[in-house]
């Protein structure tokens, strides 16, 4: 995975760390998911709830009225943007709107005071724990198994995913491209060019809702920053032979050390300076999404899921051991937008996520790192209720859809609250990947539209109370809570 001058800044990093937590306990939380799976709507929502002492039941210092305090600090990193909450939080209470997508990595440190669970703690001081929350974009994510991949294997693999039925007629004008190119003749810029925007487009297709496909890398080419244009990028997979060696300044050798100057540029030193710092991990996904994409979409977001645990250095530590190498000893994979199920099928949800990253938690597992899943919403946009159809009583959800979103021909005009019945998961999350109907003739098992963020409630007193979720407490149990004992 990485080198040994990657190790020695790591274990480097690892130190500084420690050495200030001897003083000033913390905990490095990472917030990861794939493309619009909430990152940022979680991110916000567990700060406001702490900050403001919200509903969080089953947070166990929080309930039993242990947590004095919970307030924002400055961040340890100099170096790394601040999450902007403030920002965010106005957009889905003033306006109501859901804050845009992560489109770099920023960083926010909460501090909680607390009283600890025992007697014996609460006779020294009181307890103190920053939570020094990463955020970063999932499609950085999809770039972390490219690490361990020469460009013979990533171009075989891609160029494979790119021939599926699924992608085939989305990939067409990269093929045709590649197909006929001479790797063994001399590069020129304008056709690498057009190879690596040609490639790009593709993945930018494949990423629409209406394929909702996830393993999609290299994954600057969906978000390049300030490195568009760059060298780095300007690369694709290309139709090698096995074994065959390409001279120097040919399409061949030229994309595959782009490739490999990409790995270093960009993906080890995401590595090295924030992913193998993390403490513990949460990984959203749209599950929803992929479910109503097809088997397919289903299929690769496994894949996709595979591929990112397996990056993950999960693991316990010792106390000495801890402070030379960061392990990950706590991985929450959660499920998001639970909100756009009834209640009865939540379970549903969470069982068809285990069985998505069963192979990969059990080797987590295996090595001393504490899993779990779980489907939730960092802020509920709907209620529950019932309504009655021709003598039927069915369960529905209740919220406002987004202006433009559309269900069963209604186009909705952001304003109006309504009800919709989201359909029922199957009971065997197998059936999901099994299905081998024609999309044509596919009926998805769920119907959702996008809704507006709630309207918060207040109380007798005028006072505003703070943003409803579902299992963002039990979430926040299972990421901190031992801490916090």
């Amino acid at each position: 995975m990485t080198s040994l001058a990657d190790e020695a800044r790591i274990v480097f990093d690892n130190l500084t760390d420690r050495g200030a937590g001897l003083f000033h306990p913390n905990l490095r939380l990472g917030v990861a998911g794939l493309s619009r799976a909430g990152k940022t709507v979680f991110i916000t929502s567990l700060v406001h709830n702490l900050v403001h002492g919200g509903r969080l039941p089953l947070f166990e210092a929080q309930s039993s009225g242990r947590i004095r305090r919970a307030f924002l600090e400055e961040q340890p990193d100099d170096a790394v943007p601040r999450f902007q909450y403030e920002e965010h939080l106005r957009a889905v209470l003033t306006d109501r709107l859901w804050p845009q997508s992560t489109r770099a990595i920023s960083e926010l440190r909460l501090t909680i005071e607390f009283e600890s669970a025992s007697g014996w703690s609460r006779f020294f001081s009181a307890g103190k724990l920053s939570v020094d929350i990463v955020d970063y974009p999932g499609e950085w994510l999809l770039d972390l198994p490219l690490i361990d991949k020469s460009f013979e294997d990533f171009s075989r693999e891609s160029l494979e995913r790119a021939r599926l039925p699924s992608r085939a007629a989305i990939a067409r004008p990269f093929l045709d491209l590649v197909e006929g190119l001479d790797l063994h003749a001399p590069a020129d810029e304008p056709t690498s060019l057009r190879l690596a925007s040609t490639f790009a487009d593709y993945l930018r297709a494949c990423r629409a809702d209406r394929t909702a496909l996830s393993t999609l890398p290299p994954g600057r080419f969906l978000m390049p920053g300030d490195l568009e244009g760059s060298p780095a990028l300007t690369f694709a997979p290309l139709p090698l032979e096995a074994g065959t060696l390409y001279e120097k300044g040919s399409f061949g050798a030229l994309h595959a050390r782009r490739y490999e100057a990409y790995k270093t540029v960009v993906v080890k030193p995401f590595f090295r300076e924030h992913f193998a710092r993390l403490d513990r991990q949460i990984l959203l996904i749209d599950a929803l999404q992929a479910i109503n994409a097809g088997p397919e979409a289903v299929r690769d977001l496994e894949l996709a899921l595979s591929d990112i645990l397996s990056c993950f250095r999960p693991g316990r530590s010792s106390w000495l051991g801890s402070f030379l190498t960061r392990r990950i000893d706590r991985i929450l994979v959660a499920a998001t937008k639970a909100d756009h199920l009834h209640r009865g099928d939540h379970q549903k949800l969470e069982n068809i996520v285990r069985r998505l990253v069963q192979d990969a938690m059990t080797r987590a597992n295996f090595s001393g790192a504490q899993t779990d899943v779980i489907a939730m919403a960092a802020i509920r946009a709907t209620r529950e209720a019932s309504v009655s159809d021709r003598g039927e009583t069915l369960p529905v959800i209740v919220g406002t859809p987004i202006h433009g979103e559309e269900i069963g021909g209604e186009r909705f005009d952001g304003d109006t609250e309504t009800a919709i019945f989201p359909g029922d998961l199957p009971d065997d999350p197998g059936r999901l990947l099994r299905d081998t109907k024609p999309a044509a003739n596919r009926q998805p098992p769920v119907s959702f539209v996008r809704f507006r963020p709630p309207r918060l409630e207040r109380t007798e007193d005028g006072l505003l109370l703070s943003l409803p979720h579902i299992r963002l407490d039990r979430a926040l149990q299972f990421l901190i809570g031992d801490r916090l004992a």
